[in-house]
């Protein structure tokens, strides 16, 4: 899960996190209400920022100063409704100025190639951490981290001193980095990043922007709902979630359901290289039943699938291991009949191909419950071009 800037902001501060005061406006005139509370306070200088899960919001436009409540005004009514890398903007953080005297960079996040946690901190902050390694790298500091011993006060001094900070930021960037780590190891993050890290012309060093990435697979341990997005979660994904299916929506026209990920992706590049025969047809999904499946599941995943509007046609591809064929064909069965009870009649073709654990039954209960829009196809490719043949039919209404 990706959070919002408001939202890493609302973390850090929990930690003790130095970060600018501000509140969220979803409305021009709310901008303008809470830089008047901020005027009214003696700071009438306040940053407007879209609020999108993605950078580059500056160079975007999205990140504007605005000099009372007048001017947040206007500057929120022209950033809300921006579209930035494909994110609209539908509320801006409206924060309190600060006099900025040097900008850093400094993160922390999960080195899956080297399995240990690392630290990257460079004295060169306020652009995209990319360009600066591109550009500089020596200025680009890259510290392992022990997950055993994590960041003291002494590591985050080494880190720091690695990304060649100036003496001036040493004291108040040590303590944010110890800060910083609490975040990233009690609240299960893959990433902790603050980018820029600010000296104030005051002598502060203050996280003037944030970005997080929790691990969904700690949510059980964790109370993150509060950070849930809702608009940014395809509906059918959710509705997926909700019936613990693995599931991801991709752009295309041939629904997939396997078992075993592994399976998956290979039904993935077999559809996509034999639609190329017809007319570019792919996969409009990833959808793993897992080992093990009950026909409850299956006809859960079948659901899911054919919800897809943009869905032509349906590969199920199975081979039967700890999942049993029959129990697969039993869901198929299971799942068409429950959507005709509820008057929605399955007219898109489903490809099936089974083969492996109980085979055998599994074509036998297709074949005798004698279903129009079902197809075996004995060899994956075979049912791979067949549900690319049948999805460009459709979409010529052939």
């Amino acid at each position: 899960m990706d959070l919002f800037e408001h939202e890493a902001k609302e973390l850090f501060a929990e930690y003790g996190v130095p970060v600018q005061p501000g509140k969220v406006a979803y409305t021009a005139q709310e901008a303008r209400d809470i830089a008047a509370e901020f005027a009214a306070g003696g700071h009438p200088l306040v940053v407007i920022k879209a609020q999108v899960k993605t950078g580059g919001r500056g160079k975007a436009g999205g990140v504007k100063l605005a000099n009372g409540p007048g001017e947040a005004y206007d500057k929120a009514g022209a950033i809300l409704g921006m579209d930035i890398k494909g994110h609209t903007v539908h509320k801006v953080l409206v924060a309190e100025a600060y006099d900025i005297d040097q900008e850093y960079y400094l993160s922390f996040l999960v080195d899956r190639a080297g399995r240990q946690f690392m630290s990257i901190c460079s004295v060169q902050g306020g652009v995209e951490i990319e360009e600066v390694a591109h550009t500089s790298p020596e200025a680009v500091a890259r510290i392992g981290i022990d997950p055993l011993t994590g960041v003291d006060r002494a590591n985050a001094a080494e880190i720091v001193a690695a990304g060649k900070l100036p003496p001036e930021a040493v004291e108040g960037a040590v303590e944010l980095a110890t800060r910083l780590w609490a975040v990233f190891t009690d609240e299960d993050a893959t990433l902790v990043e603050v980018n820029p890290l600010a000296l104030t012309t005051d002598g502060r060093v203050v996280a003037l922007d944030g970005k997080v990435s929790l691990d969904d697979n700690a949510a059980f341990r964790q109370e993150h709902a509060r950070f849930a997005d809702p608009t940014a979660t395809d509906p059918i994904e959710a509705r997926a979630k909700e019936k613990h299916l693995n599931y991801v929506k991709l752009e295309g026209q041939v629904g997939i359901i396997g078992n075993g990920a592994g399976l998956v992706m290979s039904t993935l590049d077999v559809v996509a290289y034999a639609g190329e025969e017809f007319g570019g047809m792919r996969p409009a999904n990833f959808l793993d039943i897992g080992g093990g499946a009950s026909a409850e599941v299956m006809a859960n995943g079948l659901e899911i699938v054919l919800s897809d509007p943009s869905v032509r046609s349906v590969f199920v591809n199975v081979f039967g291991g700890i999942t049993s064929c029959d129990a697969v064909a039993n869901g198929i069965v299971s799942a068409i009949g429950l959507l005709a009870e509820r008057g929605e009649q399955v007219s898109r073709p489903i490809v099936v191909r089974l083969d492996g654990n109980n085979a055998a039954e599994g074509r036998r209960i297709l074949s005798e419950a004698n279903i129009g829009v079902v197809e075996q196809v004995a060899t994956m490719d075979d049912a791979a071009r067949r549900a690319a043949e049948l999805a460009s039919l459709a979409a010529t209404g052939a």
